[in-house]
């Protein structure tokens, strides 16, 4: 096939690319286009602008993971702007250009993320979980709503429309492990605030098996969860990272620290859901890691 792919700079991206490069043409759009020459490879054609294509009839399927890291930075106004308007400028021109295509491409992949159910304590959460009223006023809800609204758009008979709820992804050189590894190999690691919130998990090597699957499945179609079956606590979790690193991880974060620390973006720490890939399981994917912590053992053996 020949695929449009958006993100593959990123983290998730660049092993994406890596996976599918053997069996399909690959156009990457990227703002930068000799720095992701020289990450992903010259054999590839590559785009500079979206704004340089008027329709997507060349294309089989377009995957699009795009957008500025959510916890990069402290969440002033205009970073919530840059969070929010990345994700929904492209994926809205992307839907636009399906549209506009006489023959449009059979599949359209689109990212976003469990933010999107909000904060939801103890209760396990899957595909047809309803959020509230107030979830729906929380910030990560927000975004994901838009986000994902603008992909449905492309959704026709010839346009199939894939959202993918991608949760914690697990991996040693990129995401949020990389940044806990360091404290964790110093045996400064440890739960945070009481470590009952939720942490659903995802190993890189599942994630990216999945979108593959979604891109490749045509009886695919609709929202996915993009984690692992079995969701642990933050207490768990850091049992769990600790022991993986054979280092003790009993040093609590308070809350109150992070607030202070991190503002708004504390919630992404101090929050969780349970959440469990109910449609991507019936839909025959099977997954490797199921487990937290053969994931872990994995990810930091290599």
């Amino acid at each position: 096939m020949n695929i449009l792919i958006t993100g593959a700079s990123g983290f998730i991206g660049t092993q994406l690319v890596n996976a599918l490069k053997d069996s399909h043409q690959l156009t990457i759009l990227s703002r930068s286009v000799e720095a992701a020459k020289k990450r992903l490879g010259a054999s590839h054609q590559y785009l500079a602008s979206i704004d340089l294509l008027t329709h997507l009839n060349d294309f089989d399927a377009v995957i699009n993971l795009a957008g500025e890291p959510i916890a990069g930075k402290r969440w002033s106004d205009s970073q919530k702007q840059a969070i929010c308007q990345s994700r929904w400028d492209l994926t809205s021109k992307l839907s636009s250009l399906i549209k506009q295509s006489d023959t449009p491409p059979h599949t359209f992949v689109s990212a976003s993320a469990i933010g999107y159910y909000g904060d939801q304590k103890l209760q396990p959460i899957d595909e047809s979980f309803e959020v509230s009223q107030q979830t729906q006023a929380e910030f990560t809800h927000k975004v994901c709503r838009r986000w994902e609204d603008e992909a449905l758009k492309a959704q026709s008979e010839q346009t199939r429309v894939c959202i993918v709820r991608i949760g914690l992804v697990l991996g040693r050189h990129g995401g949020a492990l990389a940044k806990m590894l360091p404290a964790f190999k110093l045996g400064l690691g440890g739960p945070i605030g009481n470590g009952q919130q939720g942490m659903s998990w995802i190993h890189q090597a599942d994630l990216i098996a999945l979108i593959s699957h979604l891109t490749l499945d045509a009886d695919c179609e609709g929202v996915y969860n993009g984690t692992a079956p079995n969701p642990v606590s933050n207490k768990a979790f850091t049992q769990a990272l600790g022991k993986a690193v054979n280092r003790p991880a009993c040093i609590p974060a308070p809350t109150f620290a992070l607030k202070l620390a991190l503002g708004e973006m504390s919630t992404l720490l101090i929050e969780g859901q349970y959440v469990t890939p109910r449609r991507a399981l019936a839909s025959g994917f099977e997954f490797t890691y199921s487990e937290l912590a053969p994931a872990l053992a994995d990810i930091v053996a290599n």
